[in-house]
């Protein structure tokens, strides 16, 4: 019985730790060596749902982005921006970019590919 207690305590928690998570997921999917460089090259899927802030922030190399699924950005400025399904964007080494919200009720999903310094950290985030 006290198995079963334990069980559904652990089982209730979990659901409800997966209710109120609405954090920014990051799937790395592949990293490999950039030939002849110093350098990786990684490959994430990103998911950053209504409502979550992504930062500010920089790489150290190249960011390649696909936009699996559009969003709306809600801009620091007041402003809204749609970015659409099938957008690509790249970002150049150490260039601040992001500091927006997602609005509306989509989620926003790229699919990422960074080229970066082996042994950095693969994001910085900046003010």
């Amino acid at each position: 019985m006290r198995r079963f207690a334990l069980i559904s305590t652990v089982l209730a928690c979990m659901a409800s730790a997966a209710n109120a998570q609405t954090s920014i997921t990051r799937t790395e999917l592949k990293r490999g060596d950039l030939t002849n460089k110093d350098m990786d090259v990684i490959v994430v899927v990103v998911e950053v749902p209504p409502g979550e802030a992504l930062a500010k922030h920089i790489h150290p190399g190249e960011e390649i982005v696909y936009i699996l699924q559009g969003a709306t950005l809600d801009l620091p400025d007041g402003t809204h921006r749609e970015l659409p399904t099938g957008a690509a964007v790249i970002n150049a080494r150490d260039v601040p970019h992001a500091g927006f919200k997602i609005g509306g009720d989509k989620a926003l999903k790229m699919l990422n590919v960074f080229v970066v310094d082996k042994g950095k950290p693969m994001t910085e985030f900046v003010k």
